[in-house]
Parts: structure tokens; C-alpha cells; sequence
């Protein structure tokens, strides 16, 4: 089974990934397949319902927004941010639902039907076998004869799975014969010594199973371009996130801040680049939390920590250039993919630290590799990152990413930092590995209650009075 870099990080919208771009990439799959098997033009009528952490905190990461637009056909990747709830409360106040519209200039068939919000149905307490972010979808014709039933599993990172494809390890199958095939650390390791390559230069040569390294290259810097727009639009955008909280957006107001400080002001007496840091974070995961476009790094949870840290290399670390860029960001992809293979990216599943952890894991390990570090003191960097999430709990205040995860996200990129650090200044031989460390990971999460894996239904969710 292959994984790209491409399928680690994903250009998509806020404000979650397992919430919101999964669910949107499952309702255009069921659409299309309506298309596909000749049946579109006969359903008159279509349910879809959202169960485990779906439909515990669905209403507010955006599902039924992201599976109404699906089911007219549009993509996360290409989705405009502005239009996604204009449109679903259009909707819901037009009654009906026009099934692949956005396909139109593909050539697809346009269907529309009634639509109803008793068609969207959020199981609050009741999942699905497999994975809890479960989501089954119904169509019946004129007659009332079931035409189809499909289920999905949205299982982190924007990564869909049917009922078909759900294994032990909930991956979509790719056959893809890459030059250097690696599932844990070690085996990454072990290929990294044997043919004197960087773990930049071994996930560049198996990307080219896929595409040309020129495309490879535009592509990579196509998704830290996103990830520049995100930040100017997360410092340029004020106000109050929606959802009920009234929680304020600060990324602006800091930013006025610290650009009238000197960079002397930043590099000794005070936190210097940290607050930069912070700011980078902050700004991503407010515009996450708006529905903004970003990527998904490896999830829209955890979507600040990488793109802040790569901004702290880029903007203070010596000799920076978009080829420490490249580097950087094919060295945290293999990292995610070991994550991914061996664990779980989904806080749905193993709670925040397959999200955030994994997250921090993946940006130390890159700026490792950015900055001349060896694959040793990379794997490194990436345990270290990990190690220090171990027990993350998932339990966002009123089912919206923004309390506690806006700022957890800033934390991570600064402990992703001095992880990096602490591995730069050893010479790679350390206690804990990175393999052994994921498993605990692993581990940890299936012995984690339910309520703290993105039900809302422990910990900060219940002991802080939603106000």
C-alpha cells in the first residue's frame, strides 16, 4: 500500500478534515456513483446519516454544510471557502438539492430533488463498526423503493474509505510499486543508510512512482504557497469565529504588534521568533475555524503546526530557500505516513494526539531535515515531537475547533521547534524510537474513553460552561 505526500497533505477547508472535507469527498463519491450506475435521473428522495463523532459534533465542524455541497458535486480542494454555508442555508430554504451541479462542465447530468433537514440525520450517541467518524447514505425513487445504500468512514486527514475497503488498517489500497517501500521508521532508516540518501531524497524518488520531480517540486510549493495565503488571510481577518462561543480572533491585532518591533527586539530579550510562531499557528487555525481554505497538515485540527513551523525556517532560520522547503515538507510526509500506517491520524479515534501529535512529530522531523540534520537526528526529532503529546485528549468546547485547539496548535509548533533542537544537538542515538513511540501512541488511543476522542462529552467540553 503507497501513500504520497500529496495524500498527506491535502488542500481543502475549515474547520476539520475528518468533519468536513472527508464528509464533502464522501457525498461527491455517492453522487457520482448514482451517476456511474445509471440511476441518478430515478431518485427522488435522499437521506444521509451521520453517526459516532459525526454526529456527535457534526453540527458544529460543518458536516452537514460540506455533505450538502458534496452531493452537488463539489471537491474540497476546489470548493470556495465564501460559498459553502451561503449555499447549504440556501438549500435548506429552497427545499431542494441539486444533485452534481458543480460537475456541469464536466458533463455531468444535473438531478434535483426535494430536500428536507429530517434528510440529514445526526446520531449523537450510536457508531458504526470500524471507525466512529461513520456516515451511510440512502436514495429512493418516486415509488419509494431504495435505490442504494453506501457507507463511508471518514478516517482523519481527509482520508475516505467505503465499507468495502475497511480493514484492519482503514487505508485505501494503492498498488503503486514505489522504489523504496517503507512502513516503519526503522525500515526508513535501514533504506537511508543503505543507499547514503537523506529521508527527503528517498520520499522524492518514490513521489516519482506517481508524477515528474518538476511537478512534484510545483506541486509541494503550490501547498506552502496555500499555506503563506492562509496565514496573510488569518492576520488580515478580525472578528468573532462563528459558532456561539464568541470566541475573538487575535491573530490581526498581534500581528500589528509585533511587525513595530525590531528583529533585535525579536532574537534577545524578549520570546523573539516564538511569538512569531505563535502568530503563524494562531492565524492558520483561526482561519480553519471560519471555514478558510488551508491544508491539511496532516488534519485541519492540527492544521497550524507544520505551516508555522515551516514559516519559522523560512523566515529566521539562516540560508533558508524553497529547497529547505521541499525537503521540509517530503521529510514530514514520510513521517506521517509512518503515523498513518502504523496508528492513527484521527482524533476521532486515538483522541488529539494522533492530530496535534502527529502534527508535531511531522514539523520537527522537517525542520530537522531543513536544517542539515541526519536521518537519525530526524527520526529523532520526530519521537521527541511525539513523545511530549503522548495522552492527548480530544474534547473541543461546543463540538467547534477552536477551544482548546486554536492555541494547542501554537504550543505544538513551538515544542516541534525545541524537539527539533534537542535532536540537532545529539548525535541521533537516543532511548525511545520513533516505531516504538507510535505504537504507544496506538496503544494509548484504544485505551482512551470514547468521550475523549471529538465527542465533546468529556474533559474541557463539560467542565467549561459554553457561554
Amino acid at each position: 500500500m503507497a501513500i504520497s505526500l500529496f495524500d498527506m497533505l491535502k488542500i481543502g477547508i475549515g474547520p476539520s478534515s475528518s468533519h468536513t472535507v472527508g464528509p464533502m469527498k464522501a457525498a461527491r463519491m455517492f453522487a457520482l456513483a448514482l451517476h456511474e450506475e445509471g440511476i441518478l435521473s430515478n431518485v427522488a428522495r435522499l437521506q444521509c446519516q451521520l453517526f459516532g463523532s459525526l454526529g456527535a459534533t457534526g453540527k458544529g465542524h460543518g458536516t452537514g454544510p460540506a455533505v450538502l455541497l458534496g452531493l452537488e458535486g463539489h471537491s474540497p480542494e476546489l470548493v470556495d471557502p465564501e460559498i459553502v454555508r451561503p449555499r447549504a442555508d440556501a438549500i435548506s430554504e429552497e427545499g431542494s438539492l441539486r444533485l452534481l451541479d458543480a460537475c456541469q462542465a464536466d458533463g455531468l447530468p444535473v438531478h434535483t430533488i426535494a430536500y428536507s433537514e429530517n434528510d440529514l440525520i445526526y446520531h449523537r450517541i450510536e457508531t458504526l463498526p470500524f471507525h466512529s467518524n461513520g456516515m451511510r447514505f440512502h436514495v429512493w425513487d418516486a415509488n419509494g423503493k431504495l435505490l442504494k445504500e453506501s457507507t463511508y468512514y471518514s478516517v482523519g486527514g481527509g482520508f475516505v474509505v467505503d465499507e468495502t475497503a475497511t480493514g484492519a488498517d482503514r487505508i485505501v489500497e494503492d498498488s503503486t510499486q514505489l522504489p523504496f517501500r517503507f512502513r516503519t521508521g526503522a525500515e526508513l532508516l535501514a533504506i537511508c543508510k543503505a543507499n547514503g540518501m537523506s529521508i527527503a531524497e528517498v520520499m522524492m524518488e518514490n513521489e516519482k512512482a506517481w508524477r515528474t520531480e518538476a511537478e512534484i517540486r510545483a506541486g509541494i510549493l503550490k501547498i506552502w504557497q496555500v499555506m503563506q495565503d492562509c496565514v496573510k488571510a488569518g492576520i488580515r481577518n478580525e472578528g468573532i469565529l462563528p459558532g456561539g462561543l464568541k470566541v475573538r480572533r487575535r491573530a490581526a491585532s498581534m500581528y500589528r504588534d509585533l511587525k513595530n518591533r525590531t528583529r533585535m527586539d525579536m532574537i534577545t530579550p524578549s520570546l523573539g521568533a516564538m511569538d512569531w510562531v505563535n502568530l503563524y499557528a494562531l492565524a492558520v487555525n483561526e482561519e480553519n475555524a471560519a471555514g478558510g481554505r488551508m491544508v491539511t497538515a496532516p488534519t485541519n485540527g492540527a492544521a497550524g503546526i507544520i505551516p508555522a513551523v515551516l514559516h519559522y525556517y523560512f523566515n529566521f532560520c539562516p540560508n533558508a530557500d524553497e529547497e529547505g522547503v521541499i525537503k521540509f515538507l517530503l521529510t514530514a510526509a514520510a513521517v506521517g505516513i509512518l503515523f498513518k500506517e502504523n496508528a492513527s491520524i484521527s482524533g476521532a479515534e486515538v483522541g488529539c494526539q494522533g492530530e496535534v501529535g502527529s502534527a508535531c512529530a511531522m514539523a520537527a522531523a522537517g525542520l530537522a531535515e531543513a536544517t542539515g540534520g541526519t536521518p537519525e537526528q530526524v527520526e529523532n526529532a520526530a519521537e521527541i515531537g511525539m513523545e511530549h503529546n503522548l495522552g492527548l485528549t480530544c474534547d473541543p468546547i461546543g463540538g467547534l475547533v477552536q477551544v482548546p485547539c486554536i492555541e494547542r496548535n501554537a504550543m505544538a509548533s513551538l515544542k516541534a521547534i525545541n524537539a527539533a533542537a534537542l535532536a540537532l544537538r545529539g548525535n541521533g542515538e537516543h532511548f525511545v524510537s520513533l516505531d516504538k513511540v507510535i505504537q504507544t501512541m496506538r496503544d494509548t488511543g484504544r485505551d482512551m474513553l470514547d468521550k475523549y476522542k471529538e465527542t465533546s462529552r468529556g474533559g474541557l467540553a463539560v467542565n467549561v460552561i459554553e457561554c
